[in-house]
């Protein structure tokens, strides 16, 4: 019987204490039943605005509007395509030219934005929201320019690793062009040459770009990257292209429609209507005949069959 009643004499020791606890808890929590008096009232947070796209005044169903990097306007494949696609589409192609594509796309001041496709503003274009996937449509091409002596006797080779090798081993002067691509061009084929020495012929101090980056090749008498297009606009009497045939010297240029949702009364069906004009077989065979200003010989290479087949037009 002892036994039995100190069991019983734990065991509602034990239920008291539980009993006390919880009800400690209980008394700690606020009280669902009615608010404490003076307990500030928060209002609900407001919902956020819902985003508002870029008003740029009333669409013009008729008129596309296109901003291109220069190369394509200038290197005349854009021109003789639109030419072809007014005769018959019933729409209105308003071109312009630019180095700053997405800035005046982000304006409101484009239908169709076309820029290579390693461009530093596409990417983020995309990604904000502003532009649909890009498309592939074709190919610039970029020379391997060099002085009329060439002294590491590269004229007319096909394999631009070999080139840049032989320009090693004479250790004939290159001048490294900092534009987008160029560099990290230059590295690959630095590496493909077996990490020669730059000391002394690879000139590199990161400020010389474009057409600063020509004159300098001219007065060192140097090898240098760029784009056949603007090297044919500047009419240098010093350099030449020495080198084309090789595919690292192909730049891919894209096609982006800009969005309705971000920029209202973009005229994005025109758009998309001459973005697959652009991709059509017939269009891009004609991509092959379209020629660069001043050089016959160089074509435009096609692009559109790196795209995913199900959105390729049929012919």
């Amino acid at each position: 019987m002892s036994n039995d009643d100190g069991r019983g004499t734990h065991g509602s020791r034990r239920n008291f204490v539980r009993l006390a606890a919880a009800g400690a808890i209980i008394g700690a929590l606020p009280s669902c039943s009615k608010p404490r008096e003076n307990a500030p009232v928060v209002p609900p947070a407001p919902e956020p605005a819902a985003a508002t796209a870029l008003d740029v005044g009333p669409k013009d169903a008729g008129r596309v509007r296109v901003v291109s990097v220069p190369t394509a306007v200038e290197g005349n494949v854009l021109p003789s395509l639109i030419a072809d696609f007014n005769k018959t589409s019933g729409l209105r192609i308003e071109l312009t030219s630019t180095d700053d594509v997405y800035g005046l796309a982000r304006l409101g001041k484009a239908d169709l934005a076309i820029s290579h496709y390693g461009h530093k503003h596409a990417e983020q274009f995309v990604m904000d929201g502003f532009g649909e996937w890009p498309r592939t449509l074709f190919s610039n091409q970029m020379a391997l320019l060099g002085p009329k002596s060439d002294p590491a006797k590269v004229r007319g080779l096909e394999d631009l690793g070999e080139a840049f090798r032989r320009i090693a081993q004479t250790r004939s002067p290159f001048v490294l062009n900092d534009i987008d691509g160029v560099r990290y061009l230059t590295e690959l084929l630095w590496n493909v040459a077996g990490k020669p020495d730059r000391a002394g012929w690879l000139l590199d101090d990161r400020k010389f770009r474009k057409v600063d980056a020509i004159h300098l090749a001219e007065q060192k008498q140097a090898y240098v990257f760029w784009g056949l297009t603007p090297f044919l606009r500047e009419k240098s009497t010093t350099l030449e292209p020495l080198v084309l045939g090789d595919a690292l010297l192909q730049r891919m240029l894209v096609s982006i429609i800009v969005k309705p949702a971000k920029i209202a009364n973009v005229n994005s069906e025109g758009a998309l209507a001459f973005q697959t004009f652009l991709l059509q077989p017939e269009t891009q065979a004609r991509v092959r005949e379209c020629r660069y200003p001043g050089d016959a010989k160089i074509t435009w290479v096609p692009g559109g069959r790196h795209n995913r087949t199900a959105i390729l037009p049929k012919g």
